[in-house]
């Protein structure tokens, strides 16, 4: 099997998981626990907590860990909208977002907030000049994803910071296909939170984080919760914590050279679709005033629907995705492509192509064949 699909989830690194099973057998304890098990699973916490802040740039006090990227974007969105004075009902989100965060607005609706979306320039950026026509008094969040799920547009968030910052508009971004990948400094960034997930970094599922600088308004959404100071329930998974620690700090060691990898294969794919002439073109084109994630190709195939290309590349083993091209059971675009200008029929031919650490140039070399035999039989269907 040749798996392009990592953008949607990774295999867990050797280090993760031999830090999984260790501390699954020696620090089993329930860190809340005031014996012994307890303390040392508490410590092994603690000293999670720490690296995750030293990493991102941030404080210790700021790192609460959830249960992966969703859950960390409905709690930070909904704590702080909670900690914010009454009058401020409103908040915006880039049109951009990912799919928990249009989940997570229905919810906020029925109790009482009212939400701006803000679509982005031609280039896919969310700009000053984009969301300052949509800033009002009551104005009490900004949530712009660091990076896009689809395409891997990266967004400047460091330049929409001083915008909300001078207005006292907490910013969040959601950083969970960006954590890991390239830096995410919270300072640098200007941002008051994000939400992070170790299943995209090489670590365990069912693990992630929000990151509240300390000093932002936040009010619990489960109120008398005593782990993780308030802000989820629930006992903590101290073993899944330490092994996304793990499999971020390897992530983190390698940066450079993984982004130098995903280019190289990156150029290499679309040198060889070029060769063979198959329709294939990039959902947000390449150019030189936006920045994106070198290992995500989200990419329109001329002629066939993704889920079919899909299907075909799996029946001969290749893993790709349609990404979130559609809602379920509704033949529409996805937020993100409708709001780069993808018509209905662009987003049902919307494929997502994805590197990781083990992908080569040979892999990349099969699914050109598969793509380029589905091209031969449009071509062959055309001319009869």
């Amino acid at each position: 099997m040749i798996y392009l699909d990592y953008a949607a989830s990774t295999p867990m690194c050797d280090e993760a998981l031999n830090m999984y099973n260790t501390l699954n057998k020696e620090m089993f304890g329930n860190a809340s626990s005031l014996h012994d098990a307890g303390g040392h699973a508490a410590y092994a916490l603690d000293f999670s907590r720490q690296r995750i802040a030293d990493m991102i740039g941030g404080q210790k006090e700021g790192v609460y860990f959830t249960t992966g990227g969703t859950e960390s974007n409905m709690l930070a969105v909904q704590s702080i909208l909670n900690g914010l004075p009454p009058h401020k009902k409103h908040w915006i989100m880039s049109a951009l977002e990912h799919h928990s965060m249009y989940n997570l607005a229905a919810l906020l609706e029925r109790q009482g907030y009212e939400l701006t979306i803000v679509q982005p320039d031609k280039e896919g950026r969310i700009t000053r000049d984009t969301l300052l026509p949509h800033l009002r008094e009551d104005t009490g969040l900004v949530s712009v994803q660091h990076a896009n799920s689809e395409t891997g547009l990266i967004q400047d968030l460091a330049t929409l910071s001083p915008l909300l910052r001078e207005r006292g508009i907490v910013l969040h971004s959601d950083a969970v296909q960006t954590f890991g990948n390239i830096p995410v400094d919270v300072e640098l960034l200007g941002v008051d939170a994000i939400s992070i997930s170790s299943h995209k970094v090489y670590g365990p599922k069912g693990v992630g984080a929000v990151y509240l600088r300390p000093g932002t308004p936040w009010r619990p959404v489960y109120p008398d919760t005593l782990h993780e100071n308030g802000f989820r329930p629930g006992t903590v998974n101290v073993p899944g914590i330490a092994a996304f620690v793990a499999a971020v700090e390897m992530m983190t060691k390698q940066m450079e050279l993984h982004q130098e990898r995903y280019a190289a294969l990156r150029q290499y794919f679309f040198n060889k679709i070029q060769e063979r002439s198959i329709p294939l073109r990039l959902a947000a084109q390449e150019n030189n005033k936006i920045a994106r994630l070198s290992h995500i190709l989200g990419c329109f195939f001329h002629g066939y629907e993704g889920q079919y290309v899909m299907l075909e590349c799996n029946r001969s083993g290749v893993c790709i995705s349609t990404g979130s091209a559609c809602s379920s059971g509704h033949h529409e675009p996805s937020p993100a492509l409708k709001a780069l200008g993808a018509s209905g029929r662009e987003a049902l031919q919307f494929i997502r192509i994805s590197f990781g650490k083990a992908t080569t140039t040979g892999d990349l070399d099969v699914l050109v064949d598969i793509l380029t035999d589905l091209t031969s039989r449009q071509e062959r269907s055309l001319s009869r």
